[in-house]
């Protein structure tokens, strides 16, 4: 059977030196807002090119911060409208609803399955106050037209970069991210970061982020308890250094894909600029998904769904469900993805290649 994503083997190599980060943080014995935090901040920073990285639990939480941070700077107010694209995870969504914000679903591109910037102006109103940009699948949005549109009408950006690690970005606007296992780079367990270079927004994160509070048992902010493990930071240390590596080894697998799966009943990804992907999902279309699913499973090939239901038909989101968004619904009843990740082989990636042509 060849494993969706076979995390086993993708931590494999870093086994012995999670041992040594493990023994480092027992022997120091400090678990909370230590020095491999403080070290993951400043690398990660370094490596996305921006002035602050604040580590925190997760992805969700990371936009929810960042959201209530630009609520306490007057930046927002609640009630606000938040342009979000319509096909997007779940998570997008409940981050601006836990802010006490309004998400505005605008259709994504079909190409692309990012934010269309063609619909986003005729989906704003007096309450629209920003945009929240998802890198879907780890493709870079069109990022120059949303720029555009957003400096047009005074709209804040905020980007959910929770697949999209490594991404050559526009811009310099707040960025989230999300390090769950599966993420390119993922750690063992939760956690994600807000990266920014606004000063003013990165102290107020941090205070939320410790109960309000920058001086303990001094709360000046209604905060919440968000912090990035010192033991989770210490193995995203030890694993950020081959990332640009394995972005690599995503991108020939995809571009192996996209030249040789010829069947006329699968719809392959759209990619313009390989180098504005990194592939955190390799994302087909086909109308008999089940049937192609199952096909697949038969010949010992594991896929998944990203993501079967769409999230104004999630019974969570039901004050939505009266929406319709044809090219959403189409993407989410169509969508399978294949295998991809850095420890898939030539070999496999062949037997997926000649089984999907056979299909």
């Amino acid at each position: 059977m060849i494993k969706f994503l076979d995390l086993h083997k993708i931590n494999l190599p870093y086994q012995e030196a999670f041992h040594q980060k493990m023994q480092v943080v027992l022997d120091k014995g400090w678990f909370i807002l230590g020095d491999e935090v403080n070290e993951f901040e400043k690398n990660f920073a370094s490596f996305c090119q921006m002035e602050h990285c604040i580590g925190v639990a997760n992805g969700l939480d990371a936009m929810v911060l960042v959201f209530k941070a630009h609520i306490e700077l007057g930046n927002l107010n609640e009630g606000d409208e938040i342009i979000v694209p319509a096909n997007t995870y779940i998570a997008s969504i409940l981050a601006i609803l836990q802010s006490g914000l309004k998400p505005v679903f605008v259709e994504p591109n079909i190409d692309s399955y990012n934010l269309d910037p063609s619909k986003i102006e005729e989906n704003i109103s007096p309450k629209t106050k920003g945009i929240l940009v998802v890198h879907l699948y780890g493709q870079l949005a069109n990022m120059d037209q949303i720029i555009d549109v957003a400096h047009k009408h005074n709209l804040l950006i905020v980007e959910d970069c929770a697949q999209a690690h490594g991404l050559n970005f526009r811009g310099n606007h707040t960025r989230c991210f999300s390090f769950y296992p599966g993420k390119n780079l993922g750690c063992l367990g939760d956690a994600g970061a807000v990266l920014t270079n606004d000063e003013q927004l990165v102290t107020i994160v941090k205070t939320i982020r410790n109960y309000g509070s920058k001086e303990k048992y001094v709360n000046k902010l209604i905060g919440y308890n968000s912090r990035l493990d010192e033991i989770q930071a210490g193995f995203l240390n030890v694993k950020l250094p081959y990332l640009s590596a394995e972005n690599s080894r995503r991108k020939a697998i995809a571009t192996k894909y996209l030249n040789s799966i010829v069947n006329p009943k699968i719809v392959l990804p759209v990619v313009e600029n390989i180098d504005n992907h990194v592939f955190h999902l390799f994302v087909i279309r086909t109308e008999n998904r089940n049937d192609l699913q199952q096909y697949l499973k038969e010949n010992g090939i594991e896929t998944l769904i990203h993501y079967p239901i769409p999230p104004h038909k999630q019974e969570a989101l039901k004050a939505f469900k009266h929406l319709s968004f044809p090219i959403t619904e189409k993407i989410h009843n169509e969508v399978l993805s294949l295998p991809i990740s850095p420890v898939l082989t030539d070999s496999e990636v062949d037997e997926i290649i000649n089984t999907m042509n056979k299909y």
